[in-house]
């Protein structure tokens, strides 16, 4: 049945929740939250929308809606985070991200604790610091903290394997106490461990002076080796700890968030005080953004950014105000477990470290307004070209198949997939033939076709069908792929990358011709990187279903190796020449073999 707008916007209930916009082709246009669905929703399609004419233009596309009732509108916040993220809806302004930051943790909950490098911030007993931008920098201070207070980098579980095993090299070479050897009292190693949280949390100045103090010491009673390595000591700590150029008094956590933009292009500053120290600094792109105004982009970037980030300060202070402000403070509260102020400072100092954020985010913008408008060419821009040429409009999720084996041996097939013209390699899929015996390139693409578009396995990503199918090949590989979508009853273009002699793209086989394209034109570019990186992905898969089958056939052979000592070694060793190169306390060690059992594989593979 058709879908009727003005019938089903009588239906909608009052209560809070997501609204979902679609177009006549099923995709999500927009993903919004609202207190009052009935009201909301219904604001979109009065005459007069005044919402600014990009929503006017979705509006225009949406062929119909679906929503989701919530308890709250806390709940529909968090929803509706989750759903931009998953789809990238058109209309919304998407946060451009892949950063992760490293912390620094320490693991209260054990009986002798160590000092890790984390890239996550866990809900445990651990003690976290950061973020840090550097992540060399955090592995320089653990390294510094772990030598400072002798503290043990083992994953050995005290005290239950105390003497169980020798103390390691950092024992020998007097950088650890072995409390792997009861050498050290959990008390006493307790208070080292407080002494370094200590310094984490900025109190510097008794190591400084104690280290000075050894120098000296050492120095005076001529022990210059002593001497030198507390010296030395002694600058990694000044190297690690130098004092920052911005410092608040106060002492607080807080994120300072201001943006520049320009046309279709903005970028988000945001520097982190932690400890009322500036510890570092990230830049962010916001994507989509056509002409919704600051605050929005504000909101959307607080929005998305604190729902993926591991850590939220106790303050956040904004350029500009924010719709919602409460609601964004609540929804962070409960996040961090404490209370979060969300503030826009408008004099005095804290206004200025405001500024200066944004005139950071315009520096960022000038300097890579040239590398945006190319990143732009090189796959929005080419994509629009490959619409051009097609005659099409809409493509934006690309995905290309290919297939490798050797004379018919282990026949696999690949598909990679294009988004906006870049790869999206979380859904990348790769398959193993299962009934095709022998070289029919023809029917292993049937079968992993088939395979796909029948949602083999409930694969999430399956659901999710391309705008277009490009084929590696011309009109036989294109016909294998129309069949076997007429059989499922699926309407999705097809096209054939032609190769030339040399194996390069040369046209696009489309609608039963060939068209020729400007092979100088980022349009081909593109079409070639589809090419080589669905046949790269491929022939990878081939060769390690050939490494695995050669370490198989060896292993098979060699007294005492059953099913489960295989999956040992292979799970420890790459190939089969990396065992053979392997001593046998080695090969021991790694896959966890009795020695007399890696002796006798590495006899045997030394024949």
């Amino acid at each position: 049945m058709a879908f009727d707008i003005q019938e089903e916007l009588k239906k909608l209930p009052h209560n809070p929740g997501v609204y979902i916009m679609h177009d006549a082709g099923d995709t999500i246009l927009y993903v919004g939250k609202a207190v009052d669905l009935h009201n909301r929703v219904r604001s979109y399609f009065r005459k007069i929308i005044g919402r600014g004419p990009q929503i006017d233009r979705m509006v225009e596309q949406v062929a119909y809606f679906e929503y989701i009732v919530t308890d709250s509108e806390l709940e529909a916040l968090v929803l509706e985070n989750n759903l931009i993220k998953e789809n990238s809806p058109k209309y919304n302004t998407l946060l451009k991200d892949d950063k992760t930051y490293p912390y620094i943790k320490v693991t209260m909950g054990e009986p002798y604790p160590r000092i890790l490098f984390s890239r996550e911030m866990k809900k445990d007993r651990s003690r976290y610091f950061g973020p840090f931008t550097s992540s060399a920098a955090v592995r320089d201070t653990i390294d510094l903290l772990n030598r400072l207070y002798r503290l043990r980098n083992c994953n050995r579980s005290l005290p239950r394997d105390i003497g169980l095993e020798r103390p390691c090299l950092n024992y020998h070479i007097s950088q650890c106490d072995a409390p792997c050897q009861g050498n050290i009292s959990q008390e006493e190693y307790r208070s080292h461990i407080d002494a370094a949280v200590d310094f984490l949390n900025g109190n510097i100045k008794p190591v400084i002076r104690d280290l000075e103090s050894r120098m000296n010491k050492a120095s005076e009673e001529l022990n210059f080796e002593e001497a030198a390595a507390l010296r030395d000591l002694l600058e990694s700590v000044r190297s690690v700890t130098q004092k920052q150029k911005i410092t608040d008094s106060d002492g607080e956590d807080r994120d300072v968030v201001a943006m520049a933009r320009e046309e279709t292009d903005a970028v988000i500053q945001v520097f982190f005080v932690r400890g009322g120290k500036l510890i570092g600094r990230e830049h962010y792109y916001m994507e989509n953004i056509g002409d919704f105004e600051d605050s929005v982009i504000m909101h959307d970037f607080v929005q998305q950014f604190y729902a993926g980030t591991p850590y939220v300060p106790r303050e956040l202070m904004l350029q500009y105000e924010i719709e919602d402000k409460e609601l964004i403070e609540n929804w962070l509260s409960e996040i961090r477990g404490s209370r979060v102020y969300i503030l826009n400072p408008k004099r005095g100092s804290r206004e200025k470290f405001v500024e200066l954020a944004s005139q950071n985010a315009r520096l960022v913008l000038d300097r890579d307004r040239e590398r945006i408008r190319k990143e732009k060419e090189r796959t929005v821009g080419a994509v629009a070209e490959i619409e051009n040429w097609l005659d099409m409009e809409g493509l934006r999720r690309m995905e290309a198949y290919d297939i490798s084996n050797i004379s018919g041996f282990a026949n696999v097939g690949s598909m990679v997939v294009y988004e906006d013209g870049k790869p999206k390699r979380s859904d990348y899929r790769k398959f193993r033939i299962k009934t095709v015996a022998g070289p029919d390139d023809y029917a292993c693409m049937r079968e992993v076709l088939s395979r796909r578009f029948r949602h083999e396995g409930e694969d999430n990503s399956f659901h999710k069908f391309p705008d277009i199918i490009l084929m590696d090949g011309g009109r036989g590989q294109v016909n294998i792929a129309l069949s076997v979508l007429d059989e499922l009853h699926i309407n999705i273009p097809v096209a054939g990358m032609v190769k030339d002699d040399n194996h390069r793209t040369r046209g696009l086989y489309y609608n039963n011709i060939e068209i020729p394209i400007d092979t100088r034109s980022e349009g081909f570019k593109l079409l070639t990187r589809i090419q080589d990186e669905a046949h790269r992905f491929a022939i990878e898969y081939h060769r390690s279903l050939r490494s695995k089958s050669q370490v198989h056939s060896v292993l098979d052979e060699i007294p005492g190796v059953g099913p489960k000592r295989r999956r040992s070694l292979m799970k420890a060793f790459e190939s089969i020449d990396d065992i053979r190169a392997a001593a046998p306390e080695e090969i021991s060690e790694k896959a966890g073999l009795p020695l007399n059992v890696a002796e006798e594989i590495s006899r045997y593979l030394k024949k």
